[in-house]
């Protein structure tokens, strides 16, 4: 095998100054040089680093196609990855496991996670310090949406617990759970808490799933809590907030600043510094005769209930736990989601990543003054109104599909009574457990809340991943020719209207935060927001793959945080994980969950891969695993069931379910290969590598539309012989998955067919009536489709299969975007709340499928834009 090597860049292109919490990422191996992700070593400037590797996917032929790797606290640059000797830490992560518990340490803190009960760690310490203890979820459902209903509190009780790593550079421990509040048990949830060698801090991804009934159970708070050890006088404690723009509240229990006896600038420096203060025998007389005056200030809160403001309360102890006044100490905009408490001897802090982005969060400081306090992070906010995740209207008429079928030609709905339920949807969040050795200064504590919010993460270089052709035709960022920049200058523009969208449009919030919208209301200057099926996008037509070729290809930062975000979200909001429709998405709604066409178009990992792969995220791993058996999802629920010919008579046959080759084979397909290449399992590939075969050997190809699949033997039925095309088979993943599994594997049979589909869906009807007995019908979105036209033309060398991708691309049919004609408006007020851009024509359709098919169309035929633009 020939030894790669693999240079590495930081996502945000400058070295970070530190590296405190370590970084996990993933890279791609080229196919066939590395046998085993053991070989593989990390250096910079010339000197090794200690690394730790693993696979997250294998090419066909049993070799690393994309390794995990982590790295520790510390610092390096100009690095590369490389086959060589991997040295071992100074101080590596160690677990040690008993009946009763798992022990993490890394040398610097150590966490103590219970098998059993209702705490996610019994301990966490600092140099021997116990910093924080009885770390555990907590929640609360109310009877009603209003702040004035009955509220049950819950605990997280463990159900199990695994440990997924065991170092010596990264531990990660799994904990699975549920809420419990007497007989009632609600809101699974699975938690990973993850220890980097030198780091101070443990990374925590947390993820529910709702399983209350919408309509009697409302959430109404869920967060995470620990108590804090606290061992000096409260002069000495120190309470932290991270607010906006690297600004940090700051504040001691009891304050010794402002009075009217000066205690001493010794003593006043000392405090505002987060030092122990002098005794207090040595202060001036004047204030230390009179300390026990001075109020202490037990609780703390910081309430983010919007995207747009934050505000810091406070009050004092009460004797008797009656309560005191709240104290406003600040307000502001953004805060970035870091609370602390600590002393001199230590303490504990939460940062929570995307904290005001996906309000109403909450950070609080309880019993400050007592020899024990509490930090709580709330995911969703005890103060906000419970959520109300009810149906947003009553429905429609009475005469089942038709009345529903008539009403997607108004509002674009796809209703139907009962499927507008929230039942199994999801939502992740990553929050960040700081053990301090002493109360940390405020630049400190602003630069690990900086961290929190956007990690630094090494990357392979954009031009290393092209070369190991993952993912199908992208070529990087060209602009040698002049048709080219075009291309690339519209493909700019895009990027621009749709990062600049979630902050002019306010596209945050607890469920909403990483999706975009689906269509816009020219009118009134607004996305639909309030009209059926065109208000979020639920992945409609590939936003998430136009956005992650996007960065692939550019290796932008905020592109990719932004595909993030998307991944984040569609993965778990837009998709079932557990339920009647486990394994399925929703398609576009006003609410996320509102569509009654539940399909694996959305549930697709061909959206989730690239963030798995890049990041070497075990929760996205956990989204690809759930669909391993989701083609048994077409026997409870029939995606076609409204607008099948023989819906009357058709029932689901295990042995010969109705199949799409457009948007369920290319979902399964993309189910089938994430498996096989992550698990090795053999079913996963028979069936990948069968249904090709079977594809490839029907009458019709791709032509045929849908086939009879048997779910035990895993094969499609290939005596079917007919015509049907889609304009929507294509645009779901299917271009993506064709081309890299035709890439993998030798299927003639399935080639021919791909290629076959690909040459004739925008040709004449003259030549599909002459190659197939009959004109295709049901063809739109052109242009999208000039990238598979292209495909063909580079199949089967063929210049009018160039000439026809191109004139697709520039300007045929309907539904087009033309590059010379995109641009962004400003519609100012009184026309709209306060300004906003808007960009004419366009939908997120059109700009996914654009950007899709310009980005493919580069890779395809970029050589040849400029003379087919001149003919």
């Amino acid at each position: 095998m020939t030894s790669p090597v693999i240079p590495l860049r930081w996502l945000d292109d400058a070295a970070p100054a530190e590296l405190p919490d370590g970084a996990t990422f993933g890279v791609p191996v080229p196919r066939g040089s590395v046998g085993s992700a053991s070989e593989l070593s990390l250096a910079a400037d010339g000197s090794a680093v200690p690394a730790q590797f693993w696979p997250l996917a294998t090419w066909p032929d049993g070799s690393v196609k994309w390794a995990g790797v982590a790295v520790g606290a510390g610092s390096f640059d100009g690095a590369s990855i490389a086959v060589g000797e991997n040295p071992a830490p100074e101080a590596p992560v160690a677990v040690s496991s008993s009946p009763e518990s798992v022990t993490v340490s890394n040398g610097l803190l150590e966490i103590v996670v219970p098998r059993t009960g209702a705490r996610l760690f019994s301990s966490l310490s600092r140099g021997g310090t116990v910093v924080a203890e009885n770390g555990r979820l907590v929640s609360a459902l109310a009877d009603g949406p209003s702040p004035r209903d009955a509220r049950t509190d819950f605990t997280g009780v463990v159900d199990s617990v695994t440990v997924e790593q065991t170092g010596p550079i990264r531990a990660v421990v799994r904990v699975d759970g549920h809420h419990v509040a007497g007989d009632r048990e609600r809101l699974p949830f699975r938690v990973r808490l993850v220890v980097l060698a030198g780091a101070d801090s443990v990374r925590l991804v947390h993820t529910f799933t709702w399983d209350a009934d919408a309509n009697t159970e409302f959430l109404a708070a869920l967060g995470v809590t620990a108590d804090v050890p606290l061992r000096a006088e409260s002069h000495d404690r120190h309470v932290r907030f991270a607010t906006a723009d690297g600004g940090v509240f700051a504040e001691a229990v009891r304050g010794i600043t402002g009075l009217r006896r000066d205690p001493g600038s010794e003593v006043r420096e000392a405090q505002i510094a987060g030092r122990a203060t002098p005794p207090v025998a040595e202060w001036d007389a004047r204030t230390s005769t009179r300390i026990h005056w001075i109020p202490e200030w037990d609780d703390y809160s910081l309430t983010q209930l919007t995207a747009d403001g934050y505000e810091i309360r406070k009050r004092t102890a009460s004797a008797t736990n009656a309560g005191r006044a709240w104290i406003r100490g600040a307000a502001g905009t953004r805060a970035e989601g870091l609370v602390s408490l600590s002393d001199p001897r230590g303490g504990f802090g939460i940062g929570v990543r995307g904290f005001w982005q996906s309000h109403p969060g909450q950070l609080d400081v309880r019993g400050a003054s007592l020899p024990s306090a509490s930090v709580t992070a709330w995911l969703y906010s005890p103060e906000a109104a419970p959520m109300d995740m009810r149906f947003y209207h009553d429905g429609l008429g009475q005469d089942g599909y038709a009345d529903e079928l008539d009403a997607l030609e108004i509002t674009y709905e796809d209703y139907e009574p009962g499927f507008g339920d929230p039942h199994g949807i999801a939502r992740t969040h990553e929050l960040t457990l700081f053990a301090w050795d002493a109360t940390p200064t405020r630049a400190a504590l602003a630069t690990r809340a900086a961290l929190v919010q956007q990690p630094a993460l090494p990357q392979a270089t954009p031009e290393h991943i092209a070369s190991c052709g993952v993912f199908g035709d992208w070529a990087l960022v060209d602009r040698s020719t002049p048709i080219k920049s075009e291309i690339e200058d519209s493909l700019d523009l895009l990027l621009s209207f749709y990062l600049s969208q979630p902050e002019q449009r306010r596209w945050y919030g607890f469920w909403d935060y990483g999706d975009v919208m689906h269509a816009y209301d020219f009118d009134r200057h607004t996305w639909r927001y309030d009209v059926g099926g065109y208000a979020w996008d639920n992945s409609e037509l590939s936003p998430d793959l136009w956005l992650w070729y996007s960065y692939l290809r550019t290796g932008r930062a905020d592109v990719f945080r932004f595909a993030e975000a998307m991944t984040r979200h569609t993965g778990e909001v837009d998709v079932y994980h557990l339920g009647r429709f486990k394994g399925l998405g929703s398609r576009h709604n006003v609410q996320h969950w509102g569509c009654s066409a539940k399909q694996l178009r959305i549930s697709t990992p061909a959206y989730r891969r690239f963030y798995h792969y890049l990041t070497a995220d075990e929760r996205v791993g956990d989204l690809l695993d759930e669909l391993r058996d989701s083609d048994e999802t077409f026997l409870g629920l029939d995606p076609t069931r409204k607008v099948r010919p023989d819906a009357a008579t058709y029932r689901a046959d295990r042995n010969a379910v109705a199949v799409g080759l457009g948007t369920d084979w290319s979902a399964l397909a993309a189910t089938w290969l994430a498996d096989w290449e992550r698990t090795g399992n053999e079913r996963s590939r028979d069936r990948l590598l069968g249904t090709m075969a079977d594809i490839g050997a029907l009458p019709q190809g791709f032509l045929t539309g849908e086939a009879l699949y048997d779910l035990d033997t895993g094969r499609f039925a290939t005596d079917r012989d007919r015509i049907s095309v889609s304009h929507l088979s294509a645009v779901f993943g299917l271009v993506e998955i064709c081309s890299e599994v035709i890439s993998l594997v030798d299927i003639p049979s399935f080639t021919e067919a791909w290629v076959q589909y690909c040459s004739l869906f925008l040709a004449s009807p003259e030549a599909q009536e002459a190659a197939v007995g009959q004109a295709l019908t049901g063809i739109h979105l052109e242009q999208a489709h000039s990238r598979l036209t292209a495909y063909a033309a580079v199949a089967r060398d063929d210049e009018g299969l160039r000439e026809l991708a191109w004139h697709a691309f520039d300007g045929m049919g309907e539904w087009l975007l033309h590059r010379n004609e995109l641009r962004i408006d400003r519609i100012d007020v009184p026309a709209v709340p306060a300004p906003v851009d808007e960009m004419p024509t366009v939908s997120t359709n059109d700009a996914a499928q654009y950007g899709l098919a310009a980005i493919q169309m580069l890779a395809l035929l970029g050589d040849q834009v400029d003379e087919l633009a001149s003919k």
